[in-house]
């Protein structure tokens, strides 16, 4: 019941907001205020589920099973893994809606319920136990996002969309193709059935190149990187944050639920070209965030490099490797929707502007600002007592383990990410002071903007300081996919 009840409350928000008149007045104010709840009952439901989950079984639990809906059965349940991401979409989504509430100023209807249909479709792609249905949710978020960001993005917009919906609608033909031929060769798309079944293992490199190519994609690593950064920089404040919070931890999820159970062998003779894949990944992006000028382009490529560490994390074959993977997802998912408000949000409202070189002295005007963007840059280049720090620390742990070069080259993720990160900051907040063009239109932040960020440093800072209460829920779901197979030792 609990899991229907996510899925049904956001659409009951979309159709309460196509009710309302637009002619009126306050039409607005009760669009905003309906879509603002509607994402908030669903973060209090999410609680409860997490509240009264069994963290000691790796089965899944509130199972709900509906026949024969439109020529499927569905199938819905949450484990130790899912759990944590809808918990990260039911808190995200909040904060998405406050960080656009003054921005966006045309067509609002139509922004609340494009936001509130894509929670709706996200939260199915991880609570549904069917690897077909996992595909036509993973590609329904397509079209939100692509009216998303072509109706209220920026200059650029109409380019940014196309580029999201085409590279990303190619690449998932070849997980179509994947999950059509475990479809018939196993005759079954349940989850269950599928982790007791044996592929062949020929037959499981074909399955494997295609569902990989699908989640490189989404990840995305080098080479399948382009459109990310443009429907970033292009996007909406809230559209960018749900991208980089949410949209991007699909792979991983997939990652988790088609490739390591299903495909163990496979996943474990293609580590290395994963590897190199990811090191590559990992040291262009953060070569690119260092010397690159627009603020959110910079984030968006921070977000390649810190997406590439947790898909080698994935899959390192170890539980720590594995554990923080999780983990790195869901504090990036705090880290960059903090980021995004501060610059992306904050500075792009005040000033019209995504240039660095128009920010200077940030900390003189906007001191409070500063302070939660230092919090932020810190958390972003891995410090301890952050929950960035956890996930790094174990998934550079689990590399590491699993092949030593490139654990090195990985770990070069860190001194690289503090460059970047210090260095964007220093410029901002430091030398000099805001352009005269400038001085007029900036004030420090309000209270709305005060509560959103101070919930993502604190979601940071506590779980950075106290991650057992996430770690104990994830040992038993992880243990139960690591594969034990006596390997030649790979030397690099």
């Amino acid at each position: 019941m609990f899991l229907s009840c996510l899925l049904i409350v956001p659409v009951i928000g979309t159709i309460l907001i196509s009710s309302i008149d637009s002619y009126k007045k306050s039409s607005v104010v009760y669009t905003k205020i309906i879509a603002l709840s509607s994402s908030v009952i669903n973060l209090i439901i999410s609680l409860i589920i997490y509240i009264t989950f069994n963290n000691s079984t790796n089965q899944f639990q509130y199972v709900q099973e509906h026949y024969n809906v439109q020529l499927f059965d569905i199938y819905l349940g949450v484990d130790g893994i899912s759990i944590y991401f809808i918990l990260l979409t039911t808190i995200i989504m909040p904060i998405a809606l406050l960080s656009s509430w003054e921005s966006i100023q045309e067509n609002i209807k139509s922004y609340f319920i494009i936001m509130l249909l894509l929670e709706t479709l996200l939260l199915a792609v991880f609570m549904t136990l069917d690897i077909m249905l996992f595909y036509i949710f993973f590609e329904s978020i397509l079209p939100p996002l692509f009216l998303l960001i072509g109706i209220f993005g920026s200059d650029s917009k109409i380019s940014a969309s196309y580029y999201l919906f085409l590279y990303t609608l190619w690449g998932s033909l070849f997980l179509l193709l994947s999950i059509l031929t475990i479809s018939s060769l196993m005759g079954s798309t349940d989850y269950d059935t599928l982790f007791k079944l044996n592929v062949d293992y020929i037959t499981q490199n074909f399955i494997f190149i295609g569902i990989f190519i699908a989640f490189a994609v989404k990840t995305p690593v080098y080479g399948f990187h382009n459109w990310l950064l443009k429907a970033h920089v292009e996007s909406p404040l809230g559209g960018s944050i749900v991208l980089a919070a949410i949209v991007l931890k699909l792979s991983l999820y997939g990652i988790f639920r088609l490739i390591l159970p299903i495909l163990p062998k496979v996943s474990l003779y293609y580590t290395s070209i994963v590897y190199v894949i990811g090191a590559i990944s990992i040291i262009y992006a953060s070569l690119s965030t260092i010397r690159t000028t627009d603020v959110k382009e910079l984030i968006a490529y921070s977000s390649v490099a810190h997406a590439s560490v947790y898909l080698m994390g994935a899959f390192s074959n170890t539980i720590q490797g594995l554990e923080g993977s999780i983990i790195l997802a869901l504090a990036h998912g705090f880290v960059s929707s903090g980021l995004f408000v501060c610059a992306g949000g904050v500075l792009y409202d005040r000033t019209g502007t995504r240039s660095i070189h128009f920010y200077r002295g940030m900390a003189q005007t906007m001191p409070i600002l500063s302070i939660f963007f230092f919090i932020f840059c810190l958390a972003n280049c891995g410090t301890p007592l952050t929950f960035n720090f956890i996930g790094e620390f174990l998934s550079l742990s689990g590399i590491t383990e699993r092949l030593p070069l490139m654990g090195f080259l990985a770990s070069t993720s860190i001194v690289l990410s503090a460059a970047y990160s210090i260095y964007m900051f220093n410029r901002i907040s430091f030398g000099g002071s805001f352009t005269r063009y400038l001085e007029q239109s900036i004030f420090d932040i309000n209270k709305r903007e005060f509560f959103v960020l101070f919930t993502l440093a604190a979601f940071t800072i506590i779980l950075g300081v106290y991650s057992g209460i996430i770690t104990d829920t994830l040992h038993y779901s992880i243990t139960n996919i690591l594969y034990k197979v006596e390997v030649l030792p790979l030397i690099w």
